[in-house]
């Protein structure tokens, strides 16, 4: 089978709903990517695994990730997501209002990630999702460590990077960015990792 066809596959065997459907549109058309149907189905299934009460997500978007982190929490989880542009927590809000998500459950902060993950409390987070500036990608690493629970895990998207990761010639800083932090994961010892083929890349970690 053509690797482009197994992709389709893959992100079709769970089909999205009319709320993540209209979310995705509302997003390509706008010109922010969210995740892939597959990246969203696994964040999903890790929340569901965790029974995440507390997960934190870099990089709001329109709501498409946070909604399959949602729908992976526990009833009464509450995910807090970060984002610097303040229209798109705004169509954010929209989607998970559509959802019928209970305003209580989200908690959306406009501001530079790496401003806002310092005030947040150590050791206090089941999940922590990034899909934000890649260049900070390994300061995102070293936070996640430091929220995170014993057991709970740390999840990159874009961590193939539309294969530039694998070329060795492609020095630019958002493929540097994301290559360093797949190293220094790897290379942790605080850290299970595990590289997940879905979507643009899905490097998932947990803390020991």
């Amino acid at each position: 089978m053509d690797p482009a066809d197994l992709s389709g596959y893959v992100d079709g065997f769970l089909a999205e709903d009319d709320a993540l459907a209209s979310a995705r549109a509302t997003a390509l058309r706008l010109g922010s990517v969210p995740v892939s149907p597959s990246s969203g189905a696994a964040l999903r299934f890790l929340a569901s695994v965790l029974r995440a009460k507390a997960v934190v997500e870099v990089g709001t978007g329109l709501g498409v990730s946070g909604l399959y982190l949602l729908r992976g929490m526990a009833p009464d989880g509450v995910l807090t997501s970060i984002d610097l542009d303040p229209e798109h927590q705004a169509l954010a809000k929209r989607t998970f209002t559509a959802a019928g998500v209970a305003p209580g459950r989200t908690r959306l902060i406009m501001g530079r990630a790496l401003d806002v993950l310092p005030r947040l409390t150590d050791g206090g987070y089941d999940l922590l999702f990034i899909d934000a500036s890649k260049p900070e990608y390994p300061e995102y690493h070293q936070q996640g460590v430091r929220l995170l629970r014993p057991g709970g895990v740390l999840a990159f998207d874009n961590i193939l990077w539309q294969g530039r990761v694998a070329d060795p010639t492609r020095r630019d800083p958002d493929t540097q960015g994301v290559r360093e932090a797949a190293r220094a994961i790897r290379e942790d010892d605080r850290l299970v990792p595990m590289l997940l083929p879905v979507g643009e890349g899905l490097l998932v970690a947990a803390k020991v």
